[in-house]
């Protein structure tokens, strides 16, 4: 089973290293990484560059496929619909410039999982890291098709898919700045794919991200993640977005 993990970039030459490095470390061999960067202008291009080089120069010991390219984008979902296009396996994942992996043999617990439980898709738990100190651990717990309607999503960089699922229910929709990774959840969550949960930290995830940079991004996730569930006829609204926040709670407590 070939996994295809990809990587969006921009500006991130402060980061990147270490997201490459937990790909390159993985014990599992048959991994493609796909890296997307929009047109960065920090070192970031220059990192990659040096990057596949390397694991061209290495190929046969233990190195895994690097595919890259470089342009112009539309923001984050943007850039990853080119990578879901771009990639060739078997199972696409996601890992962004500035997590990571959580050990080296996360890919192949993943893989193992859809191979003896045949499931089209596969999830664990995720920790937030600030300074070297978990802040956070999201412990998604297995599915239940009614979860949905209060607030329930598994942390979207755990979230591993067989290739035909993106072919049946489409790219993710970048009309969305912040909240399209949550659509895309409900709409494969809310399919009715065999699912699989891993009760194990998979990703390893800095804080910070684009839906709680500011107060002001923290609103406009609050009023997306309202139009999601409309889009999607899921859950109560309002309250169905209440209790995805009071869900954060339960994480900063563990």
């Amino acid at each position: 089973m070939k996994i295809s993990i990809i990587t969006i970039t921009y500006n991130s030459a402060k980061t990147l290293q270490r997201a490459l490095e937990s790909v390159q470390s993985q014990h599992y061999a048959d991994i493609e990484h796909i890296l997307v960067d929009g047109a960065s202008t920090d070192g970031t291009l220059e990192l990659i560059k040096t990057y596949a080089n390397k694991v061209q120069r290495d190929k046969g010991q233990g190195t895994k496929e690097v595919r890259w390219i470089s342009e112009p984008d539309n923001g984050i979902y943007d850039a990853l619909n080119k990578g879901i296009r771009m990639a060739t396996g078997d199972v696409i994942g996601f890992l962004h410039s500035d997590d990571v992996l959580y050990s080296s043999d996360s890919i192949g617990h993943i893989a193992m999982a859809f191979e003896q439980t045949k499931a089209e898709v596969v999830y664990g738990n995720l920790q937030y890291c600030r300074g070297g100190k978990v802040v956070r651990r999201w412990q998604s717990n297995a599915f239940k098709p009614c979860s949905l309607a209060f607030g329930w999503m598994p942390p979207h960089p755990t979230v591993y898919v067989r290739r035909e699922v993106y072919e049946q229910v489409g790219p993710y929709d970048d009309w969305f700045r912040i909240s399209a990774d949550y659509d895309m959840m409900l709409r494969i969550f809310k399919a009715g794919y065999k699912t699989h949960y891993i009760p194990e930290v998979l990703v390893s995830m800095e804080t910070g991200g684009a839906s709680n940079r500011n107060p002001k991004a923290r609103l406009t996730k609050t009023q997306e993640d309202y139009l999601v569930l409309k889009k999607n006829h899921v859950g109560a609204g309002l309250l169905t977005v209440a209790c995805k926040q009071l869900r954060k709670i339960r994480q900063f407590l563990r």
